[in-house]
């Protein structure tokens, strides 16, 4: 049996197999399509999610869940609101569990980690997060992600020469709200940044959106208990710049879209792969107005996927708001 399995076979979790299998260790991954197995087994290809990848032939690919339960390191790289469903068909066991979904699980407001505590209690957790493009992670390019521990330093200890690679360089933290936040947001403001492309308002426009969408990234994530440090870092700062800035981004490519005039429904019914951020953008304004954080490009963001008013009317709405300092209210307004 693999030391290392990989739950999900989209694009992400693809390219993490590759990347594990890169040191010549078996990586066995589960795939949801019967299909999709055979190519990976027979081809050693992924073209349903990954095309341009060839896989190692130390990828193995299964339908069944149950065929990881012999693993002693788990990545769980399903859409975040998969998650629990599928963890729980998971053999129980002690095991570090690695969740690599970045979004906030809809309807209970719960981040992930908070999700495969209740669906597999033995599991020691840890996230993994990141400015990581799938298709560079599959390629062998150079990348560093945040791995932040539960467990601390014993656990980074156990679970870093597992996950290192050397293209794939983990930093430690213990932060796992930060981590979390860091991914989840983003994704949200990355459908921002992609309007911001599709309006075709310019490169100082979009600047000024990252600049704004981290202030509130920041401001929610301390309200949640995450570190300003973890924020600043590969998982927050790092992965926002990234998936703000290419049609690379499931999300950026959305809001691209959706500032090019097309419906939400009609962009997302075209897509193969989640943006996560469209599920996590109504979940995550319902938590900030519960904890008092003002958050308006992701109201900006709700009201486009709600197809309440067209992008250049929203745009105009965020720039006419009452003017205010930069910096010193933490829980102001962006």
């Amino acid at each position: 049996m693999s030391s290392v399995g990989v739950i999900g076979a989209g694009a992400w979790g693809t390219a993490l197999a590759q990347a594990l299998a890169s040191d010549g260790s078996e990586v066995v991954i589960w795939a949801r399509e019967p299909e999709l197995v055979h190519e990976i087994n027979a081809q050693h290809t992924n073209s349903m999610f990954l095309p341009s990848a060839r896989l190692a032939a130390n990828v193995r690919a299964t339908g069944d869940v149950a065929d990881l339960a012999g693993a002693a390191v788990l990545l769980a790289v399903v859409p975040a609101q998969f998650l629990g469903s599928v963890l729980s068909s998971l053999p129980g066991g002690d095991r570090d569990l690695v969740l690599c979904a970045k979004g906030i699980e809809a309807g209970t407001g719960r981040l992930m980690a908070d999700v495969a505590q209740d669906a597999a209690p033995g599991a020691s957790l840890a996230v993994l997060s990141g400015p990581t493009f799938a298709h560079e992670v599959a390629a062998g390019l150079p990348t560093a992600v945040t791995l932040a521990c539960a467990g601390g330093e014993a656990q980074w200890q156990r679970l870093s020469p597992a996950i290192a690679r050397p293209a794939l360089r983990p930093y430690y933290s213990d932060d796992l709200v930060g981590a979390e936040i860091g991914g989840a947001v983003k994704n949200v403001l990355a459908i921002a940044c992609g309007v911001v492309e599709g309006l075709q308002l310019g490169q100082n426009a979009r600047a000024a959106l990252i600049a704004r969408g981290y202030a509130e990234m920041l401001r929610f994530g301390q309200a949640k208990g995450a570190r300003a440090e973890t924020l600043a870092g590969l998982c927050g700062l790092g992965d926002l710049v990234l998936t703000c800035s290419s049609t690379s981004s499931r999300n950026f490519s959305l809001g691209k879209a959706l500032g090019e005039g097309r419906s939400a429904a009609d962009a997302l019914s075209s897509k193969l792969s989640v943006a996560e951020g469209a599920a996590t953008a109504p979940v995550l304004a319902d938590l900030a107005r519960r904890h008092a954080v003002e958050m308006p490009i992701v109201d900006a963001v709700c009201r486009l996927l709600a197809g309440e008013a067209p992008a250049r009317a929203v745009v105009s709405d965020l720039l006419s708001r009452p003017l205010r300092a930069e910096q010193g209210q933490q829980r102001a307004g962006a």
